[in-house]
């Protein structure tokens, strides 16, 4: 389905996005699938985070979400769905390119729910260019931070307050096989989240973390119009199998199954979402 030409600066609101991303909050139920667990999702403030905050709370969970600073509306209508779920929101603003701000969003989550039983880290920047030279040096090294490094400095502050059981899912993406070229840098990170995950999932195994990833094709969030040509936004999603974008709450139930105790012998894999697109 075409969508108006459209664009925002970055990273983008949900209130002017056209039409509304649908992230579950009339469709989701839950059925305690993860009650008593207690999150951490970083870009939890709208897109694929929100749709896994909404669905989280409603199996059962507490949730901290980190969002940037200009995110804070977005931000707070997450946590109005999380706490109407019944369950615990706890909002950290901040730039999670910054190692010592992923230091303290792990702070702030044991300090709120005294451990981590699930870690998505799903915040995430692009920007299209058309070509390398049209890359800014500053916009390659945040990429960079936000997306691949923020995944490192999470883990390795969360994963001491882990205990057997425990969940680590990263959002990686399809592009990482089949890399559009005006996405650089973002194709570049995701791919590397891929091959992080393969190697977490075996060095935490030991300690009964597993480590899994969700890679989404095509899907509808304010990123979309702030980061892309407008005549790309229209058409987004055109050329998947299914022909159109997903939806944030199509994502959800993947992201619930990974964090459940159902998934105890799932780590390692990394989980197609992506309208009919196959992935490596």
């Amino acid at each position: 389905m075409s969508k108006p030409a459209q664009q925002q600066q970055p990273p983008g609101a949900e209130a002017d996005l056209r039409p509304k991303a649908d992230h579950g909050e009339h469709s989701y139920r839950g059925s305690g699938r993860l009650a008593g667990k207690a999150a951490l999702i970083t870009g939890g403030d709208s897109g694929i985070g929100k749709a896994v905050a909404i669905a989280y709370a409603r199996e059962g969970a507490d949730v901290l979400l980190s969002h940037l600073n200009e995110e804070e509306d977005d931000a707070r209508d997450t946590a109005r769905w999380v706490e109407e779920a019944g369950r615990k929101a706890v909002l950290v603003p901040g730039d999670l390119s910054d190692p010592a701000h992923c230091r303290e969003v792990v702070a702030r989550a044991v300090e709120a729910f005294g451990r981590i039983d699930v870690l998505v880290s799903n915040a995430a920047f692009q920007m299209f260019r058309d070509s390398i030279e049209e890359v800014p040096d500053e916009e390659w090294d945040h990429t960079l931070a936000t997306n691949l490094s923020a995944m490192f400095h999470l883990c390795k502050a969360a994963v001491p307050h882990m205990k057997p059981g425990a969940s680590i899912i990263a959002s990686s993406s399809v592009n990482s096989d089949t890399p559009p070229p005006g996405l650089l840098a973002y194709n570049a990170t995701k791919a590397g989240l891929a091959n992080m995950v393969g190697s977490l999932s075996q060095s935490l195994a030991e300690r009964g973390i597993r480590v899994n990833s969700v890679a989404p094709g095509p899907i509808w969030t304010p990123l979309i119009p702030a980061t892309m040509p407008p005549e790309q936004v229209e058409d987004f999603g055109g050329q998947t199998p299914l022909g159109r974008a997903g939806q944030p709450a199509e994502l959800a139930p993947v992201y619930v199954m990974l964090a459940s105790d159902e998934a105890a012998y799932v780590s390692g894999a990394r989980i197609a979402v992506t309208g009919g697109q196959p992935i490596l």
